[in-house]
């Protein structure tokens, strides 16, 4: 069923239990004082990860999360050059119109929840594809290889 965007939040269809858990653990990771508020940084972090992951990365983060948050995912068509993490805030900050701390406050309040769905070896795989920068992001180490 299409939903009319127009339409106030509090009037359009409810979510799956699975997608409103999410928003939930992004709501308490993200200290939002609104389950809309957490959306909206679902729905932005969601869009920019799917501009950037390609392949079976980007399909089985897609069948891992709850069916709206994959179909954010996987709307977007994935971009010729990948962003390193910090042009990835930058680029969701400018899209945003928000400040860069707080978008960055955004994409680590989503990533939390994307990794509780996806799990450890999947976040891996998708870091090893994506530039530097994001592991950050995902709240774990920035390792670089010895020279």
């Amino acid at each position: 069923m299409i939903t009319d965007v127009r339409r106030p939040l509090e009037q359009q269809q409810s979510y799956g239990t699975a997608y409103g858990q999410m928003l939930e653990k992004v709501r308490y990771e993200g200290a939002y004082p609104t389950r809309e508020r957490a959306e909206e940084a679902v729905r932005l972090v969601l869009a920019g990860l799917g501009r950037q992951l390609t392949g079976d990365e980007r399909v089985d983060l897609a069948a891992c999360l709850p069916v709206e948050a994959a179909r954010v995912l996987t709307a977007q068509i994935p971009d010729t050059q990948p962003l390193t993490g910090w042009a990835f805030v930058k680029d969701l900050a400018a899209r945003s119109g928000a400040s860069l701390a707080t978008t960055r406050w955004d994409t680590g309040s989503v990533f939390s929840a994307v990794t509780a769905h996806a799990g450890p070896d999947l976040i891996t795989r998708i870091l090893q594809q994506l530039p530097t920068g994001y592991a950050l992001l995902f709240g774990r180490a920035q390792l670089t290889p010895a020279a």
